[in-house]
């Protein structure tokens, strides 16, 4: 059990993430009334289409609200390289001179080393909490949010962690749990869940607050599943896969890598799908086949079953209706044929 004698005053928090998922549990803490003595998150990075250093969300909100930001490129201070090592001890010894009463990490990037963790541990303090968006032990790791779409899981939630050395493997606190709707795409999910763990955090840090009791919950050895970074290479779609694969692909990718078809000797991209209903469909085809129009979608034979996609777009052009987007290539509609994977 995690417990603390009364407080009167906001809990002093350190925290760490990068990007808007975390920034979001940022503004909750700050909104409920806590104190944000310290910010780590990861260094400006290159973006846009002019490759301008961009600051990530969660350094925007610490600007905007005078709080202290660290943007270490590494917490190890064993790093060979002599820049690095020193960020690394500069970070460690900011963070060991500072108050405060828990540590709240949210898709930092960076590995928190144990004597990170052990500062935070010091008696008085809470330790570091983790947001993690999966119901744990599934999907420990990197992309939980796509891999749980992809693999066609009927619901997933948001866990707070109590942080150990291992990759996602910490007690849990609080577990608040959602359904996935038959449409969700990563990026509706990643909104959804993104609110519901900014509610969890802030209901925990409140907890603590006012000294109720927080179960730590030791994680099952049974159920481990690993949800592994989302590579570029994935995005192209093997259309010998079932339907229901490729809609759970389809959607899964949205918004990155965003999942591609070639077609008319065009790589276009796939936004959005659906399993048809029974009997909307009235042929069949070869694998990758452009059936007919639903609408606006477009139906395509999949090695088993039909796919419904919604929104297509070419290179360098913008999101558009499936229809509008294939018409536009100027190919008849018998010879519409999205190539297969080789």
């Amino acid at each position: 059990r995690i417990s603390r004698s009364a407080l009167s005053a906001p809990m002093k928090i350190v925290f760490a993430g990068t990007p808007e998922f975390a920034a979001q549990a940022m503004r909750a803490i700050y909104a409920a009334g806590h104190e944000i003595v310290l910010a780590f998150t990861q260094p400006d990075r290159r973006a846009g289409r002019g490759m301008h250093l961009q600051a990530s969300p969660v350094k925007e909100f610490a600007l905007e609200n005078n709080i202290p930001v660290l943007q270490p490129e590494t917490l190890r201070r064993t790093s060979s390289d002599p820049q690095k090592k020193a960020q690394a001890d500069e970070a460690y010894e900011r963070l060991a001179s500072t108050e405060f009463d828990a540590m709240v990490v949210v898709a930092y990037g960076l590995i928190l080393p144990q004597e990170i963790l052990d500062i935070s541990e010091r008696p008085g303090r809470f330790g570091s909490f983790n947001i993690h968006a999966s119901l744990l032990p599934r999907w420990r790791g990197a992309a939980p949010i796509q891999r749980a779409i992809e693999a066609g899981d009927a619901k997933t939630g948001v866990c707070i962690m109590q942080m150990d050395a291992g990759l996602d493997t910490g007690d849990t606190v609080l577990v608040s749990s959602l359904d996935i709707a038959p449409d969700e795409t990563s990026a509706s999910l990643h909104d959804r869940l993104a609110q519901l763990g900014a509610d969890s955090i802030v209901s925990v840090l409140d907890a603590l607050q006012q000294s109720k009791n927080m179960n730590r919950v030791p994680q099952p050895n049974e159920g481990i599943t690993y949800a592994e970074k989302i590579l570029k290479s994935e995005a192209e779609i093997d259309w010998s896969l079932s339907a229901k694969e490729i809609d759970q692909r389809i959607r899964a990718f949205n918004p990155f890598p965003g999942a591609t078809g070639q077609v008319g000797g065009l790589v276009l991209k796939l936004w959005d799908s659906r399993i048809p209903e029974i009997g909307a469909v009235g042929s069949t085809g070869s694998v990758g086949d452009v059936l007919g129009f639903s609408g606006d979608g477009v139906y395509i034979q999949c090695g088993q079953g039909v796919v419904e996609v919604m929104h297509m777009q070419k290179p360098g052009g913008k999101k558009i209706d499936a229809k509008t987007c294939l018409q536009s290539i100027g190919v008849d509609q018998k010879q519409l044929h999205f190539l297969s994977k080789e």
